[in-house]
């Protein structure tokens, strides 16, 4: 299967909660992660097929950004192993 994750990150609980909302109903991915960073930033991970990643973050960072504040949002396709074993297991 031709994996990808997207991460997306916000200042703020209530936004990345209508952005992790969003994500999971716009497409079929599996929500990996929430992560605190410290400061109010937090951040989503997602993982599933490129395509459903793609769909899953534009979903997100669109929510987010009407009701909170979006700092980042990015998809890596095809993350090496080790990556996800190393952040998000």
């Amino acid at each position: 299967m031709n994996t990808a994750i997207g991460l997306l990150e916000t200042k703020g609980l209530v936004g990345l909660v209508e952005a992790t909302d969003a994500m999971a109903k716009a497409a079929n991915v599996k929500i990996l992660k929430r992560i605190s960073i410290g400061n109010a930033y937090v951040a989503t991970v997602v993982q599933g097929d490129v395509g459903s990643v793609r769909a899953a973050v534009e979903a997100g960072a669109t929510a987010a950004q009407q009701v909170g504040e979006l700092v980042a949002s990015h998809v890596i396709p095809r993350p090496a192993d080790s990556l996800v074993a190393a952040f998000f297991s």
